[in-house]
């Protein structure tokens, strides 16, 4: 295996261009000796290491799916020690890294893995997978919110996609709503009920393409089955 590919799949450097300086440096070892070529070719057996620290590559696999509480960063660390999502996962020996994000405020359904191919595919704007919301809103949205949200809504960043908006419940004066969005941005949902004046009061997301949270309390996680996954990668 190439180095530069071996350097990937061990994720102790995430991206190329780290590597290649890493490698200029001095600081990649093959067998105890600086390597400076990324095309050096790793054989079985070899000790490869970055500032002495072994470079080893993560045989298995894992996809966990996380309730994440609110107040817990959807990060690997926060230089203000405040908590983040892998605190939370307890009994893995791997790096693992939140797929997406959800707000320090959102609850609810959010992936994490050491699967980097996965993470890229399911995360790439092109695949457009659909999340599902739960919200408590200010007030009580109508038809015309509804076809607001189905001709996208404009932002400051741009129009929306054409999304989903269902008023599913009440509490008291407000609302439960449903919302459905195959994008991305930066506190999407919140800006999206904001435009159409029902701000957000609580926000949890339910739903990740096939993939459902249930009654799991936060806090709590569990392993995506290989099924499960096959299905969320598969799904258009």
């Amino acid at each position: 295996m190439r180095l530069d590919k071996y350097l990937k799949v061990s994720r102790i450097i995430k991206r190329r261009t780290v590597a290649n300086e890493a490698c200029d440096a001095g600081r990649v070892s093959v067998n105890g000796r600086p390597v400076t070529e990324m095309g050096t070719k790793v054989r079985p057996g070899d000790a490869v290491t970055v500032d002495g620290a072994p470079a080893e590559p993560e045989k298995r696999k894992y996809y966990i799916l996380l309730n994440k509480p609110a107040g817990v960063l959807s990060s690997v660390k926060d230089d203000r020690g405040r908590e983040c999502v892998v605190d939370l996962i307890k009994g893995i020996n791997a790096r693992l890294y939140p797929v997406g994000r959800l707000d320090y405020d959102t609850t609810g359904l959010l992936l994490l893995t050491n699967d980097g191919d996965f993470m890229q595919k399911v995360t790439h704007p092109s695949f457009e997978i659909w999340k599902t919301y739960r919200a408590v809103v200010k007030g009580v949205p109508d038809e015309s919110d509804v076809k607001k949200f189905a001709e996208g809504v404009l932002l400051d960043d741009g129009k929306t996609l054409p999304a989903v908006l269902d008023v599913t419940g009440y509490q008291g004066n407000n609302a439960i709503a449903e919302v459905c969005i195959r994008e991305g941005r930066n506190r999407q949902v919140r800006r999206m009920l904001e435009k159409i004046g029902h701000p957000v009061i609580r926000l949890m997301r339910i739903g990740f393409g096939s993939l459902e949270l249930g009654d799991m309390k936060e806090g709590q996680w569990r392993h995506v089955s290989p099924e499960e996954i096959r299905r969320l990668t598969e799904e258009r």
